[in-house]
């Protein structure tokens, strides 16, 4: 008896006929309703009665919502394997993660020759599909740096462009029952993917045989691969043999093929709704529990599994076995540890990563990573430029699941924002209502960051900070203990919560009361910053005296290399006066020379829209920021100085005050109140020497205060810079009080305790 402990899923295998080109469509929809998991389709592109296979599924993945969608088996010699690695995490990343790959070498090579394909022999076909194998998990392996090259008889790739990832970790199934086939399966394959009618007495026990010997000497548990097995039969009242009778002969039927053949997936191949629906509604539950019941009874290990390889990528002092299990853990040797080892500016390593989809969950991620070794980051997007939200070697914990963006209350437009969103869909979400949140000016940044630290944004001068209008939390805190907070319940924890977050606990949501925003006037205008002091000067009187509807921001790139330098501002009059508007963006057109400008009216999300998030930033960032009271002609000239030292290849200024200076500077614990601007910049080094040897000179003199977002000097006397002395004090009382231990130690670390240093 072999069961591998996988858990039990079940779909369809139909036919792609296109005699009623919806009947196929309808019956995948049928599927998903009634609650199976997989939708499949013969692949025959040489078939003229049949959809193309691809074709259907990216349109099946339109209609559906929940189903995973595979070709059984998608016919690779006619299939080019590199545009159909492109197209799978295509087609993955639509559909929200619900794409598999069935691939077969091929079985009809009359038919294949007929589509202008050279035959192949048996073992040359062999030897493709373990080619296309290698192509495709080459191309989806972003992780790697620098031009695929693969060689390879059949195919290869020279010099192509790694990705897109996809959305999961796609498993490839391969169609099999040769022993050649059978060792590539254990080799290289994540599922064995044969049907029933074809195979003889044994052959399940003789192919799981085969193939767990490949895996093993390839030094792969055989429990990393799925069985998978096609069906056939049909429902009659009457017992008769196999697959033929009443549901309750098909329920025996199928636990002792998952009992004793190893099998995880039963896929039926019919076109009949009627047996479709019998299948999902009386034999898969039964069959689900009757398996779940000889496991626990036998003690059936069950779950992930992971190769050797992938163990010996273990880091030492992290007790990997002892996680969560609700929790999903992602570890360095999984494949979809390269989408989420790395931020968008800083490239991580750490030793797991913790995915919970509920507070809950965020409770027990937190109460174990306390009792591992190295560091603890939380990350809700990612996109900070710090790169404080992944470590080497420590836990991560992604709050990114917890994405719920809920209206809560209309009349006072109270928005509740799940941690881990992104402040593009929370734009996107509240674009019907006419309602906007200033949030930054990127729709790829996380809510649980922005929401912590400040919240400087595009609506800024007309809005405030994003903080300002926050009137509730959920936080966890480093006993595990969740607090729901507001000016009335734990009002110090929600003032501290407004500004120096993740020194304090996990937040996993906010809400916030969001401003009614009709359609904005966003305008991006490119200058010559040739004579960059007389441009930064223009452009911060402009916004000085513009009214608050209007926000702007200054990204100022040095030249060099034959390269001119230029500045780009994008600005945002937060009404839909457009009259109004271009009297004043006519006016910041008188900044510098400009060489491109264009404005147009639309919602706040056509400004901050959603964006797919991959992360793989590189070296640790290495930036300097601080808070302007007000520009003047020596600022400007030392901004200039800045962006032309040959230290900085990025300077930007974003306009604040406005709203965000009406609140008193204790309000929150973002004391900056009287500052109009904040100045950064980006060095386009690795070391932070000439960075921060040039910024001390020209740019600290000018500075009073700093907006932690964009700052990655590690030393301890920035902390006095972010925080006032009597800000720092209420902090270091409130970390005493919830953070005892200094869990929260990563992000700008605010000690319980006074040191010597701030």
């Amino acid at each position: 008896m072999t069961d591998y402990g996988h858990e039990l899923t079940f779909g369809t295998f139909l036919t792609p006929q296109n005699a009623d080109p919806t009947a196929p469509v309808d019956l995948a929809v049928l599927t998903e309703d009634v609650g199976l998991d997989l939708v499949t389709f013969q692949d025959h592109p040489y078939q003229p009665a049949f959809l193309d296979t691809w074709t259907l599924l990216s349109w099946v993945a339109a209609r559906t919502e929940r189903v995973h969608l595979a070709g059984n088996v998608l016919n690779v010699p006619l299939r080019p394997p590199a545009v159909l690695a492109r197209a799978a995490a295509s087609l993955d990343l639509l559909s929200g993660g619900r794409v598999e790959l069935g691939l077969g070498a091929g079985g009809f090579w009359d038919a294949i020759e007929g589509m202008g394909v050279p035959r192949l022999t048996l073992g040359q076909a062999v030897d493709a599909l373990d080619e296309a194998i290698t192509v495709i998990r080459a191309l989806w392996d972003t992780d790697a740096r620098g031009p695929l090259r693969v060689g390879g008889e059949h195919h290869h790739l020279a010099g192509a462009k790694r990705g897109p990832a996809p959305a999961h970790d796609i498993g490839i199934w391969v169609g099999a029952y040769k022993p050649r086939m059978l060792r590539l399966v254990g080799r290289s394959a994540d599922g064995w993917l044969p049907s029933l009618p074809y195979l003889q007495p044994g052959d399940l026990a003789r192919g799981n045989a085969a193939i767990d010997a490949a895996a093993t000497d390839a030094g792969r548990d055989p429990r990393e691969i799925r069985r998978l097995l096609n069906i056939t039969g049909t429902f009659r009242p009457a017992p008769g043999d196999g697959l033929d009778g009443p549901p309750e002969q098909w329920v025996d039927e199928l636990v002792r093929y998952a009992l004793e053949d190893g099998t995880g997936t039963f896929v039926l191949g019919t076109d009949d709704p009627a047996t479709i629906r019998t299948f999902a509604e009386q034999v898969a539950p039964a069959v689900r529990d009757q398996v779940a019941a000889a496991r626990a009874s036998s003690e059936t290990v069950t779950g992930a599994v992971r190769s050797a390889v992938a163990l010996a990528k273990r880091v030492e002092g992290i007790a990997y076995d002892t996680a969560p299990a609700e929790v999903t853990a992602v570890e360095p040797g999984d494949r979809a540890y390269a989408a989420l080892r790395s931020t968008y500016m800083r490239r991580g390593a750490p030793g797991v990563v913790l995915l919970p989809r509920t507070t809950t969950q965020v409770v027990d991620a937190l109460g174990w990573a306390r009792e591992q070794r190295g560091p603890l980051a939380v990350r809700s997007g990612g996109h900070g430029i710090s790169g404080r939200s992944t470590n080497d070697g420590g836990v991560l914990l992604d709050v990114g699941a917890l994405d719920q963006v809920t209206v809560v209350d209309e009349a006072t437009r109270r928005v509740r924002l799940g941690a881990g969103a992104t402040w593009g869909k929370v734009a996107t979400t509240l674009a019907p209502h006419g309602w906007a949140i200033s949030s930054g000016d990127y729709g790829g940044v996380g809510v649980g960051g922005l929401a912590t630290t400040g919240g400087i944004g595009l609506l800024g001068r007309s809005y405030g900070l994003t903080i300002d209008h926050a009137v509730a939390y959920e936080v966890v805190t480093a006993d595990g203990t969740v607090h729901v907070v507001d000016a009335q319940r734990e009002p110090e924890l929600f003032w501290g919560l407004r500004g120096a977050g993740g020194n304090l606990g996990i937040v996993t949501w906010v809400e916030i009361e969001a401003a009614e925003v009709p359609d904005v006037v966003f305008a991006t205008m490119t200058f010559d910053a040739s004579d960059a002091v007389r441009l930064v000067e223009r452009w911060a009187r402009t916004v000085r005296e513009a009214p608050r509807q209007l926000t702007s921001f200054l990204h100022l790139q040095a030249g060099g290399g034959g390269r001119q330098p230029l500045a780009q501002a994008m600005t945002v009059w937060a009404d839909d006066d457009t009259t109004a508007a271009v009297t004043v963006l006519e006016e910041l057109l008188g900044a510098g020379p400009v060489l491109d400008q264009r404005a147009t009216l639309t919602p706040y999300s056509g400004v901050v829209g959603p964006v797919a998030k991959h992360h793989d930033g590189g070296a640790p960032p290495v930036t300097r920021s601080g808070l302007l009271p007000t520009m003047t002609p020596d600022v400007a000239a030392d901004v200039g100085a800045l962006l032309g030292s040959g230290q900085a290849m990025l300077v930007q200024l974003r306009a604040t005050g406005g709203a965000g200076n009406d609140l008193a500077p204790d309000a929150t614990a973002y004391a900056h109140r009287h500052q109009e601007l904040v100045l950064s910049a980006f060095s386009g080094r690795g070391s932070r020497a000439g960075l921060d040897d040039v910024w001390d000179r020209l740019a600290s003199p000018h500075t009073d205060g700093l907006y932690l977002s964009f700052e990655t000097d590690p030393r301890p006397e920035r902390l006095l810079d972010a925080f006032p002395q009597p800000t720092l004090d209420r902090l270091r009382a409130l970390k005493r009080t919830y953070d005892p231990d200094h869990v929260f130690d990563q992000n700008f670390p605010i000690a319980p305790h006074s040191t010597h240093h701030p």
